[in-house]
């Protein structure tokens, strides 16, 4: 690909290759540098802004962009390698905890309670300041379901230590959140599950290596089984030889879907969670954009899982008519169309998100199931 923010910069100047070869000959001697000479230079030129080399040595990515008074990375883009600049691992997480409740409980909430709208979500919802659970926002939607939001900042050591805490506070932070709703004296109509989201802002390893741990971050279970006995320390322990041997061997697994930009970010989506390491900040999504992805998807997912559960039972779902099966095919609509202002990252995140979570499969079967209900 032409690198073409050198060739607009050489353009606004009406410069041709020869030109700005000597210009940069001349910046060379003015530093006290040692040039490599304008012919030497006016081929590197060439093959940068044919695209034949996307980065260049050391030496001209400092010179160009001293000229032309750039960093290297808005020229050249980040570096291809990443660099273990910690022996730890810095990682944002998310954990989802949605509840269904029924709508008719949501609007109590927002008649008893102050709520605020939210801007950070696709579907509307707004916060509830009435739900009290520690280090966790409480969210609604007014078709029924309620969400906790925790965000934890971790600084393991290992992949291991996050699947073994993982699953060690998984149970925890559902119980309290079923107790936060039962304890206002409503009844959750849904089994309570977790999903997860790392934003992973620096790791101990490079290369292979880093995309191997966030494979492995984004299907942390492969590394410790539920039936697993034993301490927490025994479990840590077992779970650490599994992974030094992935990290040798590499890993992969069919239910991962890629959704990064080479030289970005890397993001891996699948059915346990979301990991997203970015690479280039000012260019990769924005931690909010992909929380606002979540609490929608997950969201719609409760919902969907709801009526799942009451029609596996023998019965018909009972839900408001204004949330219906045209609500719910509005919501489809909106989770899975791309919009017109949308861009390539951003689409890929949604539909890697979407997908991985099966939820057009459940809202097709929602849709339908509340299709028949009304017919009779």
């Amino acid at each position: 690909m032409p690198n073409r923010v050198l060739l607009e910069l050489r353009a606004s100047r009406t410069w041709g290759r020869p030109r700005l070869a000597r210009e940069l000959h001349n910046f060379c001697q003015t530093r006290g540098w040692s040039s490599p000479g304008e012919s030497n230079i006016e081929k590197q030129i060439y093959r940068l802004e044919t695209g034949r080399v996307r980065r260049p040595e050391e030496f001209y990515a400092t010179l160009i962009a001293a000229f032309f008074q750039r960093s290297p990375v808005d020229l050249f883009g980040p570096s291809e390698s990443v660099s273990a600049s910690s022996s730890t691992y810095r990682i944002r997480s998310h954990k989802f905890v949605p509840l269904y409740v029924g709508a008719d409980a949501v609007a109590g909430f927002r008649r008893r309670s102050s709520t605020a709208a939210t801007e950070d979500d696709w579907l509307t919802c707004e916060r509830v300041e009435e739900l009290d659970m520690a280090d966790a926002r409480a969210l609604c939607w007014p078709f029924g379901v309620v969400m906790f939001h925790l965000v934890e900042v971790l600084e393991p050591e290992s992949v291991s230590s996050v699947a073994v805490w993982r699953r060690l506070t998984y149970d925890e932070n559902m119980e309290r959140a079923v107790q936060a709703v039962t304890g206002l004296g409503i009844k959750v109509l849904s089994d309570p599950y977790i999903l997860s989201a790392y934003l992973v802002e620096d790791t101990p390893l490079d290369g292979a290596q880093h995309d191997t741990a966030l494979r492995l971050l984004c299907v942390p279970r492969v590394l410790v089984s539920r039936h697993e006995k034993g301490t927490p320390e025994e479990k840590l322990a077992h779970a650490s030889v599994v992974e030094q041997a992935f990290l040798r061997d590499g890993f992969d697994h069919p239910d991962i879907c890629d959704f990064g930009v080479r030289g970005i970010a890397t993001a891996y989506a699948s059915w346990s969670g979301v990991v997203y390491s970015p690479l280039a900040p000012e260019q990769c999504l924005a931690e909010r954009e992909l929380v606002a992805c979540e609490l929608s998807v997950q969201a719609a997912w409760a919902y969907a899982d709801y009526i799942r559960r009451v029609v596996e039972a023998g019965a018909d779902p009972e839900v408001p008519p204004e949330y219906s099966w045209r609500y719910l095919r509005g919501i489809r609509s909106r989770l899975t169309t791309e919009r017109p202002q949308e861009t390539s990252q951003h689409r890929a995140m949604r539909e890697a998100i979407v997908n991985t979570s099966g939820l057009v499969r459940r809202l097709d079967q929602a849709i339908d199931t509340l299709r028949d209900c009304d017919r009779r």
